[in-house]
């Protein structure tokens, strides 16, 4: 009954009763992404959702838009600012992804959406990730985040799958507020502790 309803119901009123809260964090931080990183104001990138349909998940830019005399994006180190990291490591950044629970694509708790890209480079057991809604938070979240290795965060969404039920969401969803108001197990630049998951799958099974 949870699975199949009643997570939903909370996801939806949920999230819309935490926009209604936020409102005036949204409009400030919106104003000040704005001001210091240019527009748009909200990053979107397709990820893939429930049954691996494709989304545009939202969320405030944290980059700017700088590049070389060519004309190419300079790399993200050199764009990700001060108040880049900043947001990365208060998570307002994933503040939109709000909306995103809303329109039904995401869920509060579940595996995190990863890249398209990813997608031919899951295992058959892995692939049960996507048998729910991708979420704001989950089970790899609170257990490392971006500090722990490929195989064990695919294992934890695994686990998550298998075990959902309304007091692990509860759970993941409190010990999530304890770590972000800690600010820990946060990378602000996740590519540097977090090797893209197609290479690393190609690295192993030989595909060049």
């Amino acid at each position: 009954m949870y699975r199949l309803f009643f997570k939903r119901f909370l996801d939806f009123i949920l999230s819309l009763l935490v926009i209604i809260v936020l409102s005036p964090v949204y409009l400030i931080v919106a104003i000040l992404v704005r001001l210091k990183l240019g527009s748009p104001v909200i990053f979107t990138q397709e990820r893939p959702g429930k049954n691996e349909k494709i989304f545009k998940m939202y969320k405030f830019r944290t980059m700017t838009n700088e590049t070389d005399e060519k004309g190419n994006l300079l790399s993200d180190e050199i764009r990700l600012t001060k108040f880049g990291k900043l947001l990365r490591s208060t998570s307002l950044d994933e503040l939109p992804e709000l909306f995103n629970i809303l329109k039904g694509d995401m869920s509060i708790v579940g595996p995190r959406p990863l890249l398209v890209s990813y997608l031919p480079f899951y295992t058959k057991e892995e692939k049960v990730r996507h048998e729910v809604r991708p979420g704001l938070t989950g089970l790899a979240q609170v257990n490392g985040r971006n500090f722990i290795d490929w195989d064990n965060r695919l294992k934890k969404d695994i686990e998550y799958v298998e075990n959902m039920s309304f007091v692990l969401d509860i759970k993941v969803i409190v010990t999530t507020i304890l770590l972000v108001s800690k600010k820990s197990d946060v990378a602000t630049d996740t590519r540097s502790v977090e090797p893209n998951f197609a290479e690393e799958r190609k690295a192993k099974l030989g595909i060049r």
